[in-house]
């Protein structure tokens, strides 16, 4: 049985995840931390056995929990990682990781910085910085000045881009690091004008996204992402949802998970849905896109834990002859 040391924070053994994610599946965590401060972060992790798996956690917005759960402590920021700075005069915010991508683009549009791009990305600051989110032909790339993180030994570093090394969707941020906080450079805009911009940009995405359904937001990556300098590109002559529906996709399900008939490449919770149902329906999906168009989708919702039940096969590893 795992010791676990003092802390001023909330941990919560045996915990389950499901409440905790858009999708609201997954089993339980052997544990869920939720620190007071940075400095209670980063004592936990110090004073942790090393050899116990440590998992950050966002807002859940990007990830399927599998029904068997998750063999770590997951750590989950809140109010003391919520912060959000301004400085206007040198044209920079920061933001604490579990603040809202939504909170910061709006609350740095009101002084006149433009970080719009942020506005309609599902998530937290943390979450953003780790999968290098991006909308609109921005990313978080484009914008990111340094992060502070604490590593698994309870280490306080700063992180710079070169540390990070953004791709499309990623970045080489170690294993069991917690991104606390993130600080961006943005261009100067009349708050007005970005204020509607937003607006603009959250209507568009409510017109074509199922926004009020159980989702994680894309399910896929597009299949192109990035350019051979490996600064992400959001110029696709190909998209995701695209493949799929002509795949004949588009609404398709499995149990409680479904395709979105709205848009493709949205998986959606009808209703009772359990992980391995949706791991499995994205499968079949990959499958049958690889059959029609020979294009291999990648996903782009986090997968993690372990399956209840027998392992979920690879859609692509027989096409592939793997």
């Amino acid at each position: 049985m795992t010791s676990y040391p003092d802390i001023r924070g909330t941990l919560t053994e045996h915990r389950l995840l499901a409440d905790l994610t858009w999708l609201r599946v997954g089993g339980p965590a052997d544990a869920l931390f939720q620190p007071a401060d940075v400095a209670d972060l980063q004592a936990f992790l110090a004073a942790l056995d090393p050899s116990v798996a440590v998992f950050p956690m966002g807002v859940g917005s990007n990830l399927i929990v599998r029904d068997g759960g998750i063999r770590a402590v997951v750590i989950r920021l809140g109010r003391g990682f919520n912060g959000i700075g301004i400085d206007a005069e040198a044209g920079r915010v920061t933001a604490g990781a579990a603040a809202l991508d939504a909170h910061v683009a709006r609350k740095a549009a009101a002084a006149g910085l433009d970080l719009t791009f942020l506005r309609t990305i599902p998530g937290a600051i943390g979450g953003a910085v780790r999968m290098n989110a991006g909308c609109y032909g921005s990313y978080v790339a484009d914008h990111f000045v340094s992060a502070e993180a604490v590593t698994r030994a309870g280490e306080r570093v700063t992180l710079t881009a070169r540390d990070l090394e953004f791709r499309y969707r990623e970045t080489d941020l170690a294993e069991g690091w917690v991104i606390v906080s993130a600080t961006f450079e943005a261009g100067r805009g009349d708050p007005q004008a970005l204020e509607a911009r937003m607006a603009a940009q959250v209507a568009a995405r409510d017109a074509s996204q199922p926004v009020k359904e159980r989702s994680a937001g894309s399910t896929f990556r597009n299949p192109a992402g990035f350019s051979s300098t490996g600064r992400a590109d959001d110029v696709h002559d190909l998209k995701a949802w695209k493949v799929i529906d002509d795949a004949g996709l588009r609404g398709f399900s499995i149990g409680g998970a479904q395709m979105s008939g709205k848009h493709p490449n949205f998986m959606i919770n009808t209703g009772g849905a359990t992980a391995g149902e949706l791991e499995l329906l994205g499968e079949a999906v990959r499958k049958k896109v690889f059959q029609n168009a020979g294009i291999a989708l990648q996903w782009e919702i986090r997968r993690v834990g372990e399956h209840a039940g027998a392992e979920i096969p690879d859609g692509l590893a027989e096409e592939q002859g793997a």
